[in-house]
């Protein structure tokens, strides 16, 4: 059967854009169609703005300290300024994305797709049936809002980073990275910002230490935090907007933000036309190579709801090209991901949290809290923490949680060594970098506190 293109990628994201640009690397007749911008979320709206402002929000905490370093700081903020730059870089990227997939020969189509079958899409605007011999479904997530009376007057991430100006004070629902990044940006910049989640604590999933060590921060920086309640409704007040909530308590607000988690975007996107199966969450349904219930259609990123994590797309894109067009079958292992929340302060982690690692045997935790250096000439209190999990017999280090100033970087360093399998005997020979946070992990030199079957002694 003749078909229009070898592959036809539906989504232009991280996951989308490797896929194309190493199908077509391989010889493949490639083409992706994106209905909005080049880059998807993280490029666009997610984790590239999201840092630009997390850095922004920063500086307050530098200034904060300056003075005992001996500077004298005099500072004030501008929002339009760091919306501009924002959309400079953003755009520079979109540019280069779409450069890359040009290189190799990937047609660009600026239309929204609707699968009609195993082998067939239609373009929205265009009205034209196109056909290719494998269709790969990229097409990410979206932010979750409650069906709540007056949800239209709050926003979500999408919108956080165009705000026309910086509310007086902001309403965050939500427990999760997206939520407690956002409340750092804007608690940083100068919001009254409050964050309410229908839990107990923060990042319901991270490790206890991080969770309770990223909640101390949130509070010492002024964020309000109020648990197990829920926004109920929403009205608008004047130029604010009134949350009532599940208490019955109501008071108003500059804004109010959703980040309540994300969703799959697959609606009108044709997949039942195609037979593609979904999983009970709503996501499209894959075996471990990416491949759907449909043989020729396949689905990489969050829209297929097992990490929501730009590498995570990135190597499942690329892994998807290696498998259809490289005769080179090869498996994402979703079973170690070193990840970070670009919160204040900041986490890193990678493993088993210490409740988890628990269940699999006996094991040895290894604790640090100090000062972070940068704090120790003020009178800032704030704890750094790192945290080691080993197993008792071998040694294996099966998870390590850091807190504080550079986790991030540390904990994508450390994630080698967590892949490799290494031990602690490992780290133990590993000689210390003096003065760093990071050689806390290289001196521990006997555990905090351990676990005996099942139970902390």
């Amino acid at each position: 059967m003749n078909f229009d293109y070898d592959l036809i990628v539906i989504g232009a994201g991280s996951g989308g854009v490797r896929a194309a640009r190493m199908a077509a690397t391989y010889g493949a007749k490639v083409a992706i169609v994106e209905e909005f911008r080049v880059g998807g979320t993280c490029v666009i709206r997610g984790c590239v703005p999201k840092k630009l402002y997390v850095y922004a929000s920063r500086f307050k905490d530098q200034f904060d300290i300056a003075e005992s370093f001996g500077w004298h700081v005099d500072a004030s903020f501008d929002w339009p300024t760091l919306v501009a730059a924002k959309e400079k870089e953003i755009t520079r990227l979109e540019h280069a994305y779409a450069s890359n997939l040009e290189k190799p020969g990937v047609e660009i189509i600026r239309d929204r797709a609707v699968v009609t079958g195993p082998n067939g899409i239609r373009l929205v605007r265009d009205g034209r049936e196109l056909s290719a011999k494998y269709l790969l479904v990229a097409t990410g997530a979206h932010p979750f809002v409650p069906d709540i009376p007056g949800a239209e007057l709050g926003i979500t991430s999408n919108e956080a980073f165009d705000l026309p100006a910086l509310p007086h004070s902001i309403l965050i629902e939500g427990g999760g990275y997206i939520a407690v990044e956002f409340a750092t940006i804007f608690a940083g910049l100068g919001v009254n910002t409050t964050l309410i989640y229908r839990g107990d604590c923060i990042l319901r999933s991270f490790d206890d230490d991080m969770r309770r060590g990223l909640e101390a921060g949130l509070i010492d920086r002024g964020i309000r935090i109020i648990y197990q309640t829920t926004i109920k409704s929403l009205a608008q007040t004047g130029a604010d907007v009134t949350a009532t909530f599940s208490d019955g308590v109501s008071a108003p607000y500059g804004a109010v933000m959703f980040a309540t988690g994300r969703r799959p975007n697959i609606t009108g996107l044709g997949l039942e036309t195609a037979g593609v199966a979904l999983t009970d969450g709503g996501s499209v349904a894959v075996d471990e190579y990416s491949q759907t219930s449909v043989p020729s259609i396949y689905a990489v990123g969050d829209v297929t709801g097992r990490a929501q994590l730009t590498p995570v797309a990135i190597r499942e894109g690329w892994y998807f090209a290696e498998t259809v067009f490289n005769n080179n079958p090869l498996k994402v292992d979703h079973s170690v991901i070193p990840t970070a929340v670009f919160a204040e302060p900041e986490i890193g982690t990678v493993g088993l949290t210490e409740v988890e690692a628990a269940t699999h045997g006996d094991i040895d935790v290894y604790v640090s809290r100090f000062r972070p250096m940068q704090n120790t000439l003020s009178n800032r209190t704030e704890r750094m923490i790192l945290k080691l999990i080993t197993d008792k017999d071998e040694g294996k280090v099966l998870g390590v949680h850091i807190l504080g100033p550079g986790a991030a970087e540390m904990i994508q360093l450390v994630g080698i060594a967590v892949a490799m399998g290494a031990t602690k005997a490992d780290f133990d020979r590993t000689i210390a970098l003096h003065p760093s946070a990071a050689e806390e992990l290289v001196t521990f030199k006997a555990p905090t506190y351990v676990y005996r079957e099942g139970k902390r002694v």
